[in-house]
């Protein structure tokens, strides 16, 4: 498929996810709990998801001596590998947790190319429970199987990456249910002619084991992974983190009025400019209780061993400033915050390290 197809093709869809997302309640992830925050990750130690806990969101202590806390092998089915830990609430119910994982194991295939993701549900955050999208499938894993593709040839299809959740309580189903867990990912097939990574959306259902065909996101042109969407008050529009692979790479903020956009280009003044010409990925965002401004996680991966860090950003989620390392965490890479209740803290202290 040649760029100006896939385009033309985005257009389409977009008009598609207009008429299936209305203006209502502002779309948003579920936010409680104030006594402390866990960070679910990626171990760059093997591609399994680790927990670390911290009071102030920035000195934290592993859980399980920062060995797996679910088994990958069980609950990612197409390589056995889990990578891009992204968790949070379940926002329509407010009862329960919810992950999503990007399928991959290098260490078996020895390629950076994967077929899938892993959309998992936990009501402890202990026990989970997990359904594989294997996109190599085409039509069969998703709920919609009659809207248009964005991929001509499922069977060819070279990434799906770093998935992440937000819910869009404004997303209308076709038979007329309200509410829905917006997806977004990257994708490349290098089978459709164009070469680089986009991004794209589709929407889980609330029992979170139904997928739609995704739809473009946004296509500046060139590859973009690793989006990170949050909701401001501080200006009622949705701010982005994503990691541009093409033109001034590295990690770059935009926002929007809408959640599906339009997303424009990032201001090339906007980014976290002061790791120099080092590679940084992964971002994610979160606030502390009490702070007007953010904090943002993410990876520098050029020096060896690599950095976790966690800068601070505005109340705008711009003019990034003061990287630290994270510490006390075995193996820090790609994952996600959330802040956690007395009774949520405890519970994973006493189950993962007997406290």
């Amino acid at each position: 498929m040649k760029a100006r197809d896939f385009i033309g093709k985005s257009l389409v869809l977009g008009l598609i996810s207009f008429v299936w997302s209305v203006p209502g309640v502002t779309a948003q992830n579920l936010q409680k709990g104030t006594y402390g925050y866990l960070y679910c990750h990626m171990s760059d130690l093997g591609e399994f998801t680790a927990y670390a806990l911290s009071r102030d969101g920035l000195n934290y202590h592993d859980l399980n001596e920062g060995k797996a806390v679910m088994d990958p092998e069980q609950l990612a089915l197409i390589e056995g590998g889990q990578r891009d830990a992204y968790v949070c609430r379940k926002s329509d119910s407010g009862k329960g947790y919810l992950m999503v994982t990007t399928d991959m194991c290098v260490r078996k295939s020895k390629q950076w190319f994967n077929y899938g993701i892993n959309l998992l549900k936990s009501d402890d955050l202990i026990h989970w429970t997990s359904t594989t999208f294997d996109f190599r499938k085409g039509n069969e894993i998703f709920c919609d199987p009659e809207s248009p593709d964005v991929i001509a040839d499922w069977s060819k299809i070279n990434r799906v990456w770093a998935p992440q959740i937000f819910w869009d309580p404004n997303h209308v189903w076709p038979d007329g249910d309200k509410g829905g867990y917006l997806i977004y990912y990257s994708i490349w097939s290098s089978n459709e002619g164009d070469g680089y990574d986009r991004m794209v959306y589709s929407y889980a259902d609330k029992s979170f084991t139904k997928l739609t065909k995704p739809r473009i996101l946004f296509d500046w042109g060139y590859a973009t992974i690793d989006a990170d969407i949050n909701y401001l008050e501080s200006d009622g529009k949705y701010h982005m983190l994503i990691k541009k692979e093409g033109g001034h790479p590295g990690i770059f903020h935009t926002k929007s009025d809408h959640l599906l956009g339009p997303w424009p280009e990032p201001d090339e003044d906007d980014f976290v400019d002061f790791e120099g010409k080092k590679k940084c990925e992964g971002s994610s965002a979160f606030q502390i209780p009490g702070e007007k401004g953010w904090r943002v996680g993410y990876i520098q991966y050029s020096d060896r061993p690599k950095h976790y860090r966690i800068c601070q950003a505005d109340e705008h989620l711009s003019n990034f400033h003061d990287p630290v390392d994270i510490q006390g965490v075995t193996g820090p890479q790609h994952g996600s915050f959330m802040r956690l209740t007395k009774k949520e803290y405890k519970r994973l202290e006493k189950h993962f390290n007997g406290k």
